[in-house]
Formats: C-alpha cells, sequence, structure tokens
C-alpha cells in the first residue's frame, strides 16, 4: 500500500520480495496511472504471499476497506482493525 503525495492510499501488488524497485517505478513515473499525478509516494504497508493469487485476493479485500481501516491496518492497530470491520448496522449479511 502507497501513501500518494496528496494523501490518498493507493493499493496494487507486485512480483517479488523486493518491493523497492516498484515504489522507485512509481516514483519515476515509469507507468502513468493513478500514482502518476500524485507523487511523491511512500510505501506505508506491504506483506508477503507466496501465490500471486492469494496477494491479489488481499488486494481487492483492502480496496474495499475505508480509509480508518487501512490506517490502522498501517499502525497495526489490530484491535481498532477488528472494530472497524464490523458491520454498522450489527446486522450479519444477508444469504444469496
Amino acid at each position: 500500500m502507497l501513501r500518494c503525495a496528496d494523501g490518498f492510499f493507493c493499493i496494487g501488488s507486485a512480483t517479488g520480495e523486493d518491493t523497492s524497485k516498484r515504489v522507485d517505478e512509481h516514483n519515476a513515473g515509469a507507468h502513468p496511472g493513478y500514482t502518476y499525478s500524485r507523487r511523491p509516494v511512500v510505501l506505508v504497508w506491504s506483506e508477503y504471499f507466496d501465490r500471486i493469487t492469494d496477494g491479489i485476493a488481499a488486494e481487492r479485500q483492502l480496496k474495499g476497506w475505508s480509509r480508518a481501516k487501512k490506517e490502522a491496518l498501517i499502525q497495526s492497530d489490530w484491535q481498532a482493525v477488528s472494530q472497524l470491520a464490523r458491520r454498522r448496522a450489527g446486522l450479519p449479511r444477508s444469504k444469496k
């Protein structure tokens, strides 16, 4: 997860164990896209997955999180992450 200069977050996935190359590419503007006009970016959170499919699943999940929940994750505030994970209405999800 990158924090952009404007305070917004960019969530994505990269291959390999060293994320610094990918962050450098974002800061150099090598790939026009979301971060291009929001540089510089800073890596604020990352997690390694053995399988790319697991990483992509985590990416999709994080993109659905609120800003507050992302901030709690960055700060490793697991109590806040848990609290923010609760549904606002307090009702279980309906089964389709």
